[in-house]
């Protein structure tokens, strides 16, 4: 089976502030763009930056392994190796991160290493990496 990309539009609350996050900091390529929205190559997948400022607020959150999980959230899963070197770009960055870079599910199915972190607009996004991608699924 050929994945497919996904497409994601998301609100944000400053361009110029999603532009230098997604591009500059996650090294996201810029797509199309107008004045109110940009596309974004997010690791082979379409996001799209909307300019909504009053769409833009607080989100709840729920208990996975442990944590308390933003929602909703998105993100990539990461090779290790890709995984390993945004965690240092980040922290080298000093970005506040929402749930640090961790291993949840130790030891058993599933098990991952995931950060959670807001863009400048405060949507959340997980990047994750398993060990295995066969545990993507794991029950």
């Amino acid at each position: 089976m050929s994945l497919r990309p996904f497409h994601l539009a998301f609100p944000v609350h400053d361009l110029d502030a999603a532009r230098t996050f997604y591009g500059e900091l996650l090294g996201c390529a810029e797509g199309r763009s107008s004045d109110d929205w940009i596309d974004f190559d997010f690791h082979g997948h379409q996001i799209v930056a909307h300019q909504a400022p009053g769409l833009v607020a607080d989100r709840a959150r729920t208990k996975v392994d442990s944590e308390e999980v933003p929602v909703p959230h998105f993100g990539v899963v990461l090779t290790m190796a890709e995984w390993e070197a945004l965690k240092s770009r980040l922290e080298a960055t000093g970005v506040d991160f929402i749930i640090p870079p961790t291993v949840r599910f130790r030891g058993q199915p599933g098990e991952q290493a995931t950060m959670f972190f807001r863009d400048p607009s405060g949507n959340a996004l997980e990047m994750k990496a398993f060990a295995d991608d066969g545990m993507l699924f794991a029950t």
